[in-house]
């Protein structure tokens, strides 16, 4: 058996994820919590979730997730962690509350969130945070005992998350013909999100243009152009790209989207594209609609040969930078000094987010944050 790992002070860990619906008739009422409070009217989310419905209404991300919390489940018991797991979703069962009222009835009561996003930014990290607010409040008011709750740092730059990403570029360039292999270019792509948003994330005295989150982006795609470079003797163009924009078209987002890229770089005379989705954890509905369906069906229309990389999901070396993950923030709550693992030119993300990282528009409750009401 494996020595123990010291978790202490920490009794679990919770999963908390997005959520996709499992089915049809889940598809409506999944968008409905997803844009609660915004008026949409049921047929424009009708319409919205054909990019579902083309996949039989089911969501890949619960699957994953359940790979996911397979794969942590057993490496922490092949390295003697002994921190049980727990997951909940912000917009579809198992729903955070439901999650959270489990693990009090469990006598959980100091308790580590790994969210399924990896860097910086409102919807990425506060908006999290605010459901964590939301269900620990609805916890508050059954008079059910809170427990304490604090987030792993931003992993983005790990080195269990980063390898996986670099080995999934180097099978999606050899998988190419070799006559385009060595002129292939690499559109680093992440979700885009509106430049007001993007220009407030992280803490507050890194806000200006692009803030942490395209900040971060850059450094991981830098990392794996890098890796790329050293592991194959080709030095790849590559551009950090954006898809996925859902807002209104008189709002700035984050350019150029991925299609519009592909187009650019075809008129260039690029003779191939990798697309590798590093700002997504695994291959959701957006990885898989966005850029296996759109991307590609644009790639077609070029003539452009593409080939998509694959996200971290469920890879045992993710599962292990959990582990070291939960160890060292464990260690640093104990009062021991840490030297925490980060690749790149950042270093190490914060472990609890200070005041005014994130804003939200209209302010909220934050929880596991330096702002929380419930510390």
């Amino acid at each position: 058996m494996p020595d123990a790992l010291d978790a202490t002070p920490y009794d679990a860990l919770l999963l908390l994820s997005f959520g996709g619906p499992e089915g049809p008739d889940d598809v409506v009422p999944f968008l409905e919590n997803v844009t609660r409070g915004r008026g949409i009217p049921k047929e424009r989310l009708k319409e919205v979730g054909q990019h579902y419905f083309l996949f039989g209404g089911v969501s890949p991300i619960n699957d994953q997730n359940r790979a996911l919390l397979d794969a942590l489940r057993k490496d922490f018991a092949e390295h003697g962690l002994q921190l049980p797991v727990y997951w909940g979703n912000r917009n579809w069962a198992p729903y955070l509350t439901d999650t959270l009222r489990e693990m009090v009835a469990d006598g959980r009561r100091r308790i580590l969130v790994l969210a399924t996003s990896a860097y910086a930014s409102y919807s990425g990290c506060r908006q999290y945070r605010e459901n964590l607010a939301d269900a620990l409040a609805a916890l508050r008011d059954e008079g059910l005992e809170l427990p304490r709750i604090d987030k792993l740092r931003h992993y983005f730059n790990h080195p269990g998350f980063v390898e996986p990403m670099i080995d999934g570029v180097l099978r999606a360039l050899e998988d190419l013909p070799e006559d385009v292999r060595a002129g292939a270019h690499l559109a680093f792509t992440t979700h885009s999100i509106p430049t007001a948003a993007a220009d407030t994330s992280g803490p507050v005295e890194g806000h200006g243009e692009g803030g942490a989150y395209v900040e971060q982006h850059l450094d991981v795609a830098r990392l794996i152009a890098d890796a790329v470079r050293e592991r194959t003797g080709v030095d790849h163009p590559w551009r950090l790209v954006y898809q996925s924009r859902s807002g209104a078209p008189h709002i700035p987002w984050l350019e150029p989207d991925i299609c519009d890229h592909l187009e650019e770089r075809h008129a260039a005379g690029v003779p191939a594209v990798v697309m590798a989705p590093i700002g997504f954890v695994s291959d959701h509905m957006e990885v898989l609609y966005d850029l296996d369906t759109e991307a590609k069906a644009k790639a077609e229309e070029l003539g452009l040969p593409v080939r998509r990389s694959a996200t971290v999901g469920a890879d045992p070396r993710f599962a292990a930078a959990v582990r070291e993950l939960i160890v060292e923030r464990a260690a640093v709550e104990r009062g021991q000094e840490v030297t925490p693992c980060a690749l790149g030119a950042l270093g190490a993300s914060h472990n609890v987010c200070p005041a005014g990282c994130c804003p939200a528009r209209a302010p909220r409750p934050a929880a596991a944050g330096a702002d929380s009401p419930y510390a």
